[in-house]
Protein backbone atom coordinates (compact mmCIF):
# COMPACT_ATOMS: atom_id res chain seq x y z
CA UNK A 1 0.00 0.00 0.00
CA UNK A 2 2.93 2.28 0.71
CA UNK A 3 4.57 1.24 -2.09
CA UNK A 4 1.39 2.24 -4.16
CA UNK A 5 1.72 5.36 -2.74
CA UNK A 6 4.65 6.41 -3.26
CA UNK A 7 4.35 5.46 -6.86
CA UNK A 8 1.76 7.66 -7.37
CA UNK A 9 3.28 10.77 -6.35
CA UNK A 10 6.33 10.85 -8.25
CA UNK A 11 5.84 12.94 -11.15
CA UNK A 12 6.14 11.36 -14.55
CA UNK A 13 9.10 12.17 -17.10
CA UNK A 14 8.59 14.43 -19.61
CA UNK A 15 8.50 13.33 -23.19
CA UNK A 16 11.29 14.34 -24.92
CA UNK A 17 10.47 15.03 -28.72
CA UNK A 18 12.71 13.57 -31.50
CA UNK A 19 13.02 17.06 -33.37
CA UNK A 20 13.86 19.26 -30.16
CA UNK A 21 16.97 19.03 -28.07
CA UNK A 22 15.05 18.83 -24.93
CA UNK A 23 11.93 19.94 -22.56
CA UNK A 24 10.59 23.40 -23.93
CA UNK A 25 13.34 23.33 -25.89
CA UNK A 26 13.78 23.46 -29.88
CA UNK A 27 16.55 22.11 -31.10
CA UNK A 28 17.70 24.58 -33.52
CA UNK A 29 16.56 27.49 -31.61
CA UNK A 30 20.32 29.21 -31.06
CA UNK A 31 20.96 28.73 -35.12
CA UNK A 32 17.89 30.36 -35.80
CA UNK A 33 18.29 33.08 -33.50
CA UNK A 34 21.62 34.31 -34.96
CA UNK A 35 19.96 34.12 -38.45
CA UNK A 36 16.82 36.37 -37.51
CA UNK A 37 19.30 38.80 -36.08
CA UNK A 38 21.66 38.89 -39.08
CA UNK A 39 18.53 39.24 -41.45
CA UNK A 40 17.55 42.08 -39.15
CA UNK A 41 20.99 43.76 -38.98
CA UNK A 42 21.38 43.65 -42.82
CA UNK A 43 17.83 44.89 -43.48
CA UNK A 44 18.93 47.97 -41.07
CA UNK A 45 21.84 48.62 -42.54
CA UNK A 46 19.98 48.66 -45.93
CA UNK A 47 17.42 51.19 -45.02
CA UNK A 48 20.57 53.44 -42.93
CA UNK A 49 21.99 53.66 -46.23
CA UNK A 50 19.35 54.28 -48.21
CA UNK A 51 18.51 57.56 -45.54
CA UNK A 52 21.90 58.59 -45.94
CA UNK A 53 22.01 58.26 -49.53
CA UNK A 54 19.03 60.82 -49.44
CA UNK A 55 21.03 63.28 -47.37
CA UNK A 56 24.21 63.03 -49.27
CA UNK A 57 22.30 64.09 -52.29
CA UNK A 58 20.48 66.70 -50.32
CA UNK A 59 24.02 68.11 -49.86
CA UNK A 60 25.27 67.50 -52.80
CA UNK A 61 23.16 69.48 -54.55
CA UNK A 62 23.21 72.02 -51.90
CA UNK A 63 27.33 72.12 -51.67
CA UNK A 64 26.92 72.68 -55.92
CA UNK A 65 24.86 75.53 -55.76
CA UNK A 66 26.53 77.33 -53.01
CA UNK A 67 29.99 76.87 -54.41
CA UNK A 68 28.72 77.87 -57.91
CA UNK A 69 26.52 80.94 -55.94
CA UNK A 70 29.60 81.71 -54.29
CA UNK A 71 32.12 82.69 -57.57
CA UNK A 72 28.85 84.44 -58.99
CA UNK A 73 28.69 86.89 -56.11
CA UNK A 74 32.95 87.02 -55.52
CA UNK A 75 32.38 88.51 -59.39
CA UNK A 76 32.90 92.34 -59.52
CA UNK A 77 30.08 92.35 -61.95
CA UNK A 78 27.68 91.62 -59.22
CA UNK A 79 26.74 93.99 -56.11
CA UNK A 80 25.20 91.66 -53.85
CA UNK A 81 22.71 94.17 -52.31
CA UNK A 82 21.93 95.27 -55.68
CA UNK A 83 21.02 91.36 -56.19
CA UNK A 84 18.36 91.45 -53.83
CA UNK A 85 17.14 95.09 -54.14
CA UNK A 86 17.56 95.47 -58.19
CA UNK A 87 14.78 95.83 -60.73
CA UNK A 88 16.55 94.78 -63.71
CA UNK A 89 17.68 91.40 -64.46
CA UNK A 90 19.76 91.11 -67.68
CA UNK A 91 22.37 88.98 -67.02
CA UNK A 92 22.79 88.24 -71.16
CA UNK A 93 22.91 91.92 -71.95
CA UNK A 94 26.05 93.75 -72.99
CA UNK A 95 25.85 95.76 -69.52
CA UNK A 96 24.16 93.28 -67.08
CA UNK A 97 22.45 94.21 -64.16
CA UNK A 98 21.60 91.53 -61.93
CA UNK A 99 18.55 92.63 -59.52
CA UNK A 100 16.42 89.49 -58.60
CA UNK A 101 13.66 91.28 -57.79
CA UNK A 102 11.98 90.95 -61.08
CA UNK A 103 12.06 87.48 -61.31
CA UNK A 104 10.61 87.30 -57.85
CA UNK A 105 7.86 89.29 -58.72
CA UNK A 106 6.85 86.83 -61.76
CA UNK A 107 7.42 83.77 -58.98
CA UNK A 108 4.74 85.02 -56.72
CA UNK A 109 2.36 85.78 -59.29
CA UNK A 110 2.02 82.73 -60.31
CA UNK A 111 1.98 81.05 -57.34
CA UNK A 112 -0.83 83.48 -55.29
CA UNK A 113 -2.73 82.82 -58.56
CA UNK A 114 -2.44 79.13 -58.50
CA UNK A 115 -2.96 79.43 -55.29
CA UNK A 116 -6.10 81.41 -55.24
CA UNK A 117 -7.03 78.99 -57.71
CA UNK A 118 -6.91 75.42 -56.28
CA UNK A 119 -6.60 76.17 -52.71
CA UNK A 120 -10.04 76.38 -52.00
CA UNK A 121 -11.65 74.13 -54.93
CA UNK A 122 -8.99 71.73 -53.45
CA UNK A 123 -10.83 72.02 -50.04
CA UNK A 124 -13.97 71.72 -51.70
CA UNK A 125 -13.40 68.69 -53.57
CA UNK A 126 -11.89 67.02 -50.48
CA UNK A 127 -14.93 68.35 -48.01
CA UNK A 128 -17.32 66.46 -51.12
CA UNK A 129 -15.20 63.18 -51.33
CA UNK A 130 -15.04 62.95 -47.64
CA UNK A 131 -18.10 63.61 -46.40
CA UNK A 132 -20.74 63.53 -48.89
CA UNK A 133 -19.89 61.37 -51.96
CA UNK A 134 -21.14 57.80 -51.48
CA UNK A 135 -18.00 55.02 -51.76
CA UNK A 136 -19.04 53.92 -54.83
CA UNK A 137 -18.37 58.18 -56.47
CA UNK A 138 -15.67 58.19 -53.97
CA UNK A 139 -13.69 55.23 -55.86
CA UNK A 140 -13.96 57.02 -59.51
CA UNK A 141 -13.78 60.47 -58.46
CA UNK A 142 -10.67 60.44 -56.46
CA UNK A 143 -8.29 58.12 -58.98
CA UNK A 144 -9.80 60.38 -61.80
CA UNK A 145 -9.00 63.32 -59.78
CA UNK A 146 -5.50 62.05 -59.16
CA UNK A 147 -4.70 61.21 -62.58
CA UNK A 148 -4.27 65.35 -63.44
CA UNK A 149 -0.55 64.54 -61.43
CA UNK A 150 0.57 62.40 -63.76
CA UNK A 151 -0.15 64.57 -66.89
CA UNK A 152 3.00 66.12 -68.18
CA UNK A 153 3.94 69.46 -67.14
CA UNK A 154 4.83 70.36 -70.70
CA UNK A 155 1.31 69.24 -71.85
CA UNK A 156 0.20 71.38 -69.05
CA UNK A 157 2.20 74.50 -71.00
CA UNK A 158 0.75 73.73 -74.28
CA UNK A 159 -2.99 73.58 -72.92
CA UNK A 160 -2.22 76.79 -71.41
CA UNK A 161 -0.80 78.09 -74.65
CA UNK A 162 -3.36 76.66 -77.31
CA UNK A 163 -6.16 76.92 -75.00
CA UNK A 164 -6.30 78.87 -71.95
CA UNK A 165 -4.81 82.19 -73.48
CA UNK A 166 -7.10 82.04 -76.05
CA UNK A 167 -9.99 81.66 -73.99
CA UNK A 168 -9.05 84.89 -72.22
CA UNK A 169 -8.72 87.06 -74.75
CA UNK A 170 -11.47 86.40 -76.32
CA UNK A 171 -12.65 87.97 -72.69
CA UNK A 172 -10.07 90.26 -72.87
CA UNK A 173 -8.65 91.53 -75.57
CA UNK A 174 -5.41 93.05 -74.64
CA UNK A 175 -4.05 90.29 -73.30
CA UNK A 176 -0.32 89.21 -74.54
CA UNK A 177 -0.17 85.77 -75.79
CA UNK A 178 2.67 85.15 -73.16
CA UNK A 179 0.84 86.28 -69.74
CA UNK A 180 0.74 84.92 -66.00
CA UNK A 181 -2.23 84.75 -65.61
CA UNK A 182 -3.08 81.63 -67.77
CA UNK A 183 0.53 80.42 -66.41
CA UNK A 184 -1.47 80.73 -62.86
CA UNK A 185 -4.48 79.36 -63.84
CA UNK A 186 -2.62 76.12 -65.60
CA UNK A 187 -0.38 75.85 -61.95
CA UNK A 188 -3.40 76.10 -60.14
CA UNK A 189 -4.87 73.13 -62.28
CA UNK A 190 -2.16 71.03 -61.74
CA UNK A 191 -1.66 71.44 -57.73
CA UNK A 192 -5.38 71.02 -57.40
CA UNK A 193 -5.06 67.27 -57.49
CA UNK A 194 -2.43 67.79 -54.67
CA UNK A 195 -4.50 69.90 -52.13
CA UNK A 196 -7.43 67.67 -52.65
CA UNK A 197 -5.43 64.36 -51.97
CA UNK A 198 -3.64 65.45 -48.99
CA UNK A 199 -7.05 67.42 -47.51
CA UNK A 200 -9.49 64.42 -48.25
CA UNK A 201 -7.47 61.36 -46.36
CA UNK A 202 -6.88 64.04 -43.61
CA UNK A 203 -10.72 64.71 -43.78
CA UNK A 204 -11.09 61.21 -43.69
CA UNK A 205 -8.46 59.96 -40.42
CA UNK A 206 -10.76 62.39 -38.46
CA UNK A 207 -12.46 59.86 -36.14
CA UNK A 208 -16.16 58.54 -36.82
CA UNK A 209 -17.14 59.13 -33.13
CA UNK A 210 -16.61 63.14 -33.32
CA UNK A 211 -18.87 62.91 -35.89
CA UNK A 212 -21.54 60.72 -34.30
CA UNK A 213 -21.89 62.90 -31.50
CA UNK A 214 -22.39 65.73 -33.12
CA UNK A 215 -25.13 64.55 -35.02
CA UNK A 216 -26.39 63.08 -31.37
CA UNK A 217 -26.44 67.06 -30.68
CA UNK A 218 -28.85 67.97 -33.18
CA UNK A 219 -26.37 68.89 -35.74
CA UNK A 220 -26.66 69.21 -39.57
CA UNK A 221 -24.69 67.52 -42.12
CA UNK A 222 -23.06 71.38 -43.11
CA UNK A 223 -22.40 72.04 -39.34
CA UNK A 224 -21.00 69.14 -38.91
CA UNK A 225 -18.28 69.06 -41.69
CA UNK A 226 -17.54 73.06 -41.25
CA UNK A 227 -17.47 72.87 -37.14
CA UNK A 228 -16.41 69.19 -36.47
CA UNK A 229 -14.48 67.33 -39.24
CA UNK A 230 -12.63 70.46 -41.25
CA UNK A 231 -11.42 72.15 -37.43
CA UNK A 232 -10.07 68.55 -36.53
CA UNK A 233 -8.33 68.26 -39.96
CA UNK A 234 -6.72 71.83 -40.09
CA UNK A 235 -2.97 70.74 -39.22
CA UNK A 236 -2.82 68.54 -42.46
CA UNK A 237 -5.04 70.77 -44.06
CA UNK A 238 -3.21 73.67 -43.56
CA UNK A 239 0.13 71.35 -44.27
CA UNK A 240 -0.74 69.86 -47.87
CA UNK A 241 -1.80 74.20 -48.68
CA UNK A 242 1.94 74.58 -48.00
CA UNK A 243 3.15 71.74 -49.91
CA UNK A 244 0.93 72.40 -52.44
CA UNK A 245 2.59 76.19 -53.13
CA UNK A 246 6.00 74.88 -52.73
CA UNK A 247 5.19 72.48 -55.97
CA UNK A 248 3.68 76.02 -57.52
CA UNK A 249 6.99 78.02 -56.74
CA UNK A 250 8.88 75.04 -58.25
CA UNK A 251 7.00 74.70 -61.38
CA UNK A 252 8.54 75.15 -64.60
CA UNK A 253 7.96 73.89 -67.72
CA UNK A 254 4.21 74.87 -67.95
CA UNK A 255 4.83 78.36 -66.77
CA UNK A 256 7.84 78.55 -69.10
CA UNK A 257 5.65 78.06 -72.51
CA UNK A 258 2.43 80.02 -70.61
CA UNK A 259 3.99 82.77 -68.68
CA UNK A 260 6.99 83.75 -70.82
CA UNK A 261 10.46 84.78 -70.43
CA UNK A 262 10.29 88.64 -69.98
CA UNK A 263 11.55 89.69 -66.33
CA UNK A 264 10.05 92.60 -65.13
CA UNK A 265 8.15 94.31 -61.94
CA UNK A 266 4.48 94.33 -62.72
CA UNK A 267 1.33 93.63 -61.25
CA UNK A 268 -0.79 93.39 -64.07
CA UNK A 269 -1.74 89.59 -65.08
CA UNK A 270 -2.07 89.70 -68.61
CA UNK A 271 1.31 90.27 -69.21
CA UNK A 272 4.07 88.30 -69.93
CA UNK A 273 6.85 87.36 -66.79
CA UNK A 274 9.25 84.82 -65.88
CA UNK A 275 9.81 82.82 -63.16
CA UNK A 276 13.09 82.11 -60.99
CA UNK A 277 12.79 78.59 -62.58
CA UNK A 278 11.76 79.55 -66.44
CA UNK A 279 15.08 81.94 -66.26
CA UNK A 280 16.62 78.41 -65.41
CA UNK A 281 15.40 76.39 -68.18
CA UNK A 282 16.27 79.80 -70.26
CA UNK A 283 19.88 79.80 -69.66
CA UNK A 284 20.63 76.09 -69.79
CA UNK A 285 19.37 75.54 -73.39
CA UNK A 286 23.07 75.83 -74.11
CA UNK A 287 23.34 79.18 -75.66
CA UNK A 288 24.98 80.57 -72.54
CA UNK A 289 29.15 79.68 -72.32
CA UNK A 290 29.55 77.59 -69.51
CA UNK A 291 31.96 79.33 -66.73
CA UNK A 292 30.41 83.26 -67.55
CA UNK A 293 28.47 85.07 -65.44
CA UNK A 294 25.18 84.66 -67.11
CA UNK A 295 25.75 80.86 -66.54
CA UNK A 296 26.39 81.33 -62.53
CA UNK A 297 23.36 83.32 -62.48
CA UNK A 298 21.23 80.07 -62.78
CA UNK A 299 22.81 78.56 -59.79
CA UNK A 300 22.35 82.07 -57.73
CA UNK A 301 18.93 81.88 -58.42
CA UNK A 302 18.58 78.40 -57.37
CA UNK A 303 19.50 78.91 -54.01
CA UNK A 304 17.03 81.51 -53.83
CA UNK A 305 14.66 79.17 -55.16
CA UNK A 306 16.13 76.10 -52.64
CA UNK A 307 15.81 78.46 -49.32
CA UNK A 308 12.26 79.45 -50.40
CA UNK A 309 10.85 75.80 -51.10
CA UNK A 310 12.60 74.73 -47.79
CA UNK A 311 11.50 77.87 -45.77
CA UNK A 312 8.55 76.73 -46.99
CA UNK A 313 8.45 72.76 -45.69
CA UNK A 314 9.73 74.13 -42.48
CA UNK A 315 6.67 76.04 -42.15
CA UNK A 316 4.49 73.40 -43.17
CA UNK A 317 6.48 70.52 -40.66
CA UNK A 318 5.88 72.96 -37.95
CA UNK A 319 2.15 73.64 -38.38
CA UNK A 320 1.91 69.97 -38.57
CA UNK A 321 3.51 69.25 -35.17
CA UNK A 322 1.96 72.72 -33.10
CA UNK A 323 -1.75 72.45 -34.35
CA UNK A 324 -1.72 67.64 -34.73
CA UNK A 325 -4.41 66.11 -32.79
CA UNK A 326 -3.66 62.84 -31.78
CA UNK A 327 -7.07 60.84 -31.70
CA UNK A 328 -6.94 57.57 -29.22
Amino acid sequence: MVEAQTASSTPAPTPVSPISGGPGRPRFTEKASRSRRAYEGSIRLLCLACASFTVLVVFGILGVLTREAISFFQSPLVDVKEFFTGTEWTPTFANPKFGILPLINGTLMITVGAALLALPLGLLCAIYLSEYASPRKRAIFKPLLELLAGIPTVVYGYFALFYITPGIRMVLPQTEVFNALAGAIVVGIMILPLVASLSEDALSSVPRELREGAYGLGSTKREVTLKIVVPAGLSAVAASFIIAISRAVGETMAVTLASGQTPKMTVDPLVSIQTMTAFIVQISKGDTPAGSIGYLSIFAVGVTLFITTFLLNIIAARIVRRYRLVYQ
